[in-house]
């Protein structure tokens, strides 16, 4: 059988944890920062772990992550 092949998106954007579940960066911090306020902007530091429907998605486009 031919290998399965990953979504280069998702390997971009997305990491497994040692559990399965699934790491992504926090959403909002890119550009029109001036108007979030300072208590959104410190919530939004570092990585979260994506809900368990949104995982499913995910985890199907990186038939290799563990």
């Amino acid at each position: 059988m031919p290998k399965m092949k990953t979504k280069s998106s998702c390997k971009m954007r997305f990491r497994m944890t040692a559990s399965g579940k699934v790491k992504a960066g926090q959403a909002g911090k890119r550009h029109m920062m001036i108007k979030r306020s300072n208590k959104f902007l410190r919530n939004a530091r570092g990585t979260v772990l994506l809900s368990e429907p949104d995982a499913k998605i995910i985890k199907s486009m990186m038939p290799y992550a563990r």
